[in-house]
């Protein structure tokens, strides 16, 4: 009525729900910012980490496959996280991850450098496993993909940022370790991040009905076989072409094509800021045309540009910085598009008992693969005659699995996360499950 005293306005329920979302969004990206950062630092460091070390090109390769068994430990993680919760398993690897970097930045030998890169790869490999699965939980169906691409484009900045600094570290005259410094200060992030990242309601309701007790090895359930090979089996090949291409492609450009430092970083800086369109395009394309489009066509794409970065320019070409730059533009910018679609698959596709274990089995995939691919780089540089010949075979690998992946991968847009998960099925194996331990007991 005119006059009356007016009572404030109680939040709406979509008011209530949207600000949750930005809060964890808002959490997730400053944890991927981090993550991508201190991931990035043995890639942008890797010329100065051979002349500290004294390694060869066959024994840097060698010390990249030692690092990959990181993955074992996030998959311990992700199980971990599966069973007791995503938010406890992003605080402890967030807790423990700056220690290892201090003890990585102070290493006087390549072994114990190698042994902290790799307990800081599993501990951020398992809180990011959580991340992206606490995005798909908490987001409402619409905003899914989304949410993935907020993901992949903070981990890209955090990424990028190493890049940017190693020149200036160098101009003025400091070790290449300093670069672990910002590593370091992330134990600051524990305690804003410990308000902001909440528990999972879908996984606080699948612990009451006792659904977490699954085992790692659940993926292969005949309800979720196809999806977790099919998965898997892109993981292993995208990995292999994608380690022979980023792992190697500062040194290329700095040791065999002669770019100067400031070059090099001003490629990969430039090339990885196109990049980052990917990441809304891919959002877009997913919830346009759905994740399997998306992952097919465009991420099979990416491939050609890898191929023509480590091809080369033409010998008459005029500025052969043109070819480089927009061959890797167009891979990072394809490969952001692909991203995106893949995580809001993978992590669509599989119920909340075993979300993020798959997450953690993709990461181990990947981290054999990645082993395999070092391997086998250092053992046919000879051979094949030298590094860049090696990358371009690996590179091709990633057609097939754009292929496989659209043979065998159910679309997901529009879904609902219980039923692209079949949820409900799952429960009713898990409730048959105890009703069989019940007769028994």
């Amino acid at each position: 009525m005119p006059g009356a005293s007016q009572q404030p306005a109680m939040d709406t329920p979509d008011i209530g729900e949207n600000r949750r979302s930005t809060a964890i969004v808002a959490a997730i990206v400053i944890l991927l910012i981090y993550q991508g950062y201190s991931l990035s630092v043995v890639g942008a460091a890797s010329p100065w980490i051979a002349k500290s070390f004294s390694l060869d090109q066959v024994h840097l390769a060698q010390l990249f496959a030692w690092m990959s068994v990181s993955a074992f430990g996030s998959l311990i993680l992700a199980r971990l996280a599966d069973r007791f919760g995503r938010r406890q398993i992003i605080l402890i690897c967030l807790s423990l991850a700056p220690i290892f970097s201090l003890g990585a930045a102070l290493a006087p030998r390549r072994q114990l450098f190698a042994g902290c890169q790799i307990l800081i790869s599993a501990l951020l490999g398992g809180s990011v496993s959580s991340a992206i699965v606490l995005l798909a939980e908490e987001l409402p169906t619409e905003r899914r993909a989304r949410g993935q691409a907020f993901a992949a484009l903070a981990s890209a900045i955090g990424g990028v940022l190493s890049y940017v600094v190693i020149p200036f570290l160098l101009q003025w005259g400091f070790s290449w370790r300093w670069l672990l410094a910002p590593s370091v200060a992330g134990i600051g992030l524990v305690a804003p991040l410990a308000r902001m990242v909440p528990v999972s309601p879908r996984w606080a309701k699948a612990a009451l009905r006792g659904e977490i007790s699954s085992h790692f090895y659940d993926i292969f359930h005949p309800l979720c076989r196809t999806r977790a090979v099919t998965l898997l089996a892109c993981a292993a090949l995208d990995t292999m072409a994608g380690t022979a291409v980023n792992s190697w492609l500062y040194f290329q450009a700095v040791s065999i094509l002669g770019l100067s430092p400031r070059m090099a970083s001003s490629l990969v800086v430039a090339g990885m800021g196109v990049g980052m369109l990917g990441f809304p395009i891919g959002a877009w394309t997913s919830e346009r045309y759905g994740r399997v489009p998306t992952v097919v066509y465009v991420g099979g794409a990416a491939w050609l540009g890898a191929l023509a970065f480590y091809w080369g320019p033409p010998q008459d070409l005029t500025w052969p910085m043109t070819w480089l730059l927009a061959s890797y533009c167009w891979f990072k910018m394809a490969s952001g598009v692909m991203t995106v679609g893949a995580n809001s698959a993978a992590t669509e596709l599989f119920p909340t008992a075993l979300r993020t274990t798959m997450i953690g089995w993709q990461a181990i995939t990947a981290a054999v693969s990645s082993m395999i691919t070092q391997i086998l780089i250092a053992a046919l540089i000879g051979p094949l005659g030298g590094l860049t010949k090696v990358v371009r075979y690996f590179a091709l690998l990633g057609i097939p699995s754009a292929v496989i992946f659209d043979l065998f991968i159910d679309e997901t847009r529009g879904l609902s996360l219980e039923v692209a998960a079949r949820e409900d099925a799952w429960s009713e194996i898990q409730h048959m499950k105890q009703l069989r331990a019940a007769n028994r007991a």
